[in-house]
């Protein structure tokens, strides 16, 4: 991984969501991020609304040369599952933003990946929030662009489950093609739940976003005010998890976090267990350690970065 370079060039697929929205924010304005493309996925919602909100985003940060490319409606095996309970049903209820003047390029997601990463010198990231289904499909596709990819920064998995006891919903959604995506033998940074939990959106989290008062931050709070009421009421938090946005703090900034490397299997078979992320916390494999898994954050340093962010915009 090269973190000195000035800027690492990003395509984010995601799945807009609360928490997508706000790492499509920080990753226009992160200084070591250059978005390349964003590629949308069925997940928290269907892939058509998830694609008008990654517009919608778009829009609000003035985003009108970062290319969007709507991708996969379905799992590559199961049935579509979404997340209304937690977004929504538009997949990012609360704010009321107008309809997009932005549009979805013709291109799939799957063919913009490609494309990119064969033309690349090997020096694009990808960052997946969402089910991994276009990550998976793409190399499946061509499998060609597996050397070229410079590494994965992934929101999904855990050693617990949010949707099932054993499952995060990303990898439950999909996880034949997370099963995919862990095998390519890709550097993997896994930002799971016992990280993303850490990042919590507390209600003096949210006045220090309030005080920026600009019409982004307003957007953002917004965003946190319907994200916390649905945490709430399922999870009982007392504040939203941003797990997206942390994917996009640690391709700016790795220090935002450290990782332990760690073998991580999926689990695709099991009747309780189906999406589990199987992490060989302490060797007794003796399977090659295949994924960097997120450990711990540094919550300062990760808020300054999206509040620094989130001043950048008029």
């Amino acid at each position: 991984m090269s973190v000195n370079q000035t800027k690492r060039k990003v395509i984010l697929d995601c799945d807009p969501g609360h928490d997508d929205a706000i790492a499509i924010l920080l990753a226009a304005k992160a200084p070591k991020v250059e978005l390349v493309a964003i590629t949308t996925v069925a997940g928290n919602a269907e892939v058509e609304k998830t694609t008008v909100n990654a517009l919608k985003v778009c829009e609000i940060a003035g985003l009108s040369d970062v290319p969007v490319a709507r991708g996969a409606g379905q799992p590559i095996l199961r049935e579509r599952r979404t997340a209304p309970d937690i977004h929504g049903d538009s997949g990012m209820d609360g704010p009321l933003l107008p309809q997009p003047t932005k549009s979805p390029v013709e291109e799939h997601a799957v063919d913009l990946i490609i494309r990119h990463l064969l033309a690349s010198d090997g020096d694009i990231t990808l960052v997946p929030v969402g089910p991994l289904t276009n990550i998976a499909l793409a190399m499946r596709r061509e499998p060609a662009i597996i050397p070229k990819i410079q590494e994965i920064v992934l929101m999904g998995g855990a050693m617990f489950g949010n949707t099932t006891p054993a499952a995060e919903f990303n990898i439950f959604v999909d996880a034949e093609a997370a099963k995919i995506v862990f095998e390519s033998g890709v550097p993997l940074v896994m930002v799971g739940l016992d990280l993303t939990h850490q990042a919590m959106a507390t209600p003096e989290i949210v006045e220090r976003i309030a005080a920026i008062d600009n019409n982004v931050s307003t957007f953002v709070v917004e965003l946190l005010n319907f994200f916390s009421d649905t945490y709430f009421h399922v999870f009982g938090f007392g504040g939203a998890p941003i797990h997206d946005a942390c994917a996009i703090a640690y391709v700016n900034d790795p220090s935002v976090f450290t990782t332990i490397k760690r073998r991580v299997d999926i689990e695709t078979k099991g009747e309780f267990t189906y999406g589990m992320t199987v992490v060989d916390l302490y060797g007794v494999t003796g399977r090659e350690p295949n994924v960097e898994v997120a450990d711990k954050l540094d919550q300062e340093k990760f808020w300054t970065m999206l509040c620094d962010a989130l001043k950048q915009y008029s």
